[in-house]
């Protein structure tokens, strides 16, 4: 029984978990921005106050690229179809998978094999840098969301 409750603590903190979260807060806000071409020229709110937690948390901010909400709208979403459905072809050609054993094929045949050897310290580095890039999505899809329902509710994106 204590093992169980032991289970369900790790799980709360699970990749699983995170990745869920973000596709659930993901399909929130696809369910509830009806007209997503209103999020068109909209400027994203409080970039300047992003840039200041992503300082207090000692974190380097990268001032975002998305112009508008209906870009930040698209990205979210395009994040997140390729989380459920895969990678899908991309500009080098191939998929992923082909793309990973290519470049898994050319550190080998180039003598890079002992960059390999710290495999572990290799995956804690990504999943730790995973779960940061997950909660930020997901903090971002949140607030687009709220945003959009507190802004069509006053009707300061109509035009």
């Amino acid at each position: 029984m204590m093992q169980l409750s032991n289970d369900t603590q790790c799980n709360k903190h699970s990749l699983l978990n995170v990745m869920n979260r973000f596709i659930a807060a993901a399909n929130n806000m696809d369910e509830t921005i009806m007209v997503p071409s209103l999020l068109r020229d909209v400027p994203l709110e409080d970039q300047d106050s992003q840039a200041s937690v992503s300082h207090n948390n000692n974190e380097p901010s990268f001032p975002s690229k998305q112009r508008d909400m209906y870009e930040h709208y698209l990205l979210l979403k395009s994040i997140k179809n390729d989380m459920e459905w895969g990678l899908l072809k991309r500009e080098m050609g191939g998929s992923f998978l082909e793309m990973a054993v290519k470049h898994e094929e050319l550190q080998v045949d180039g003598g890079a094999a002992e960059e390999g050897a710290d495999l572990e310290g290799q995956f804690h580095y990504h999943l730790h840098g995973l779960f940061a890039v997950l909660s930020k999505l997901t903090v971002q899809a949140d607030d687009l969301t709220n945003r959009y329902k507190r802004e069509i509710g006053g009707g300061s994106l109509l035009r």
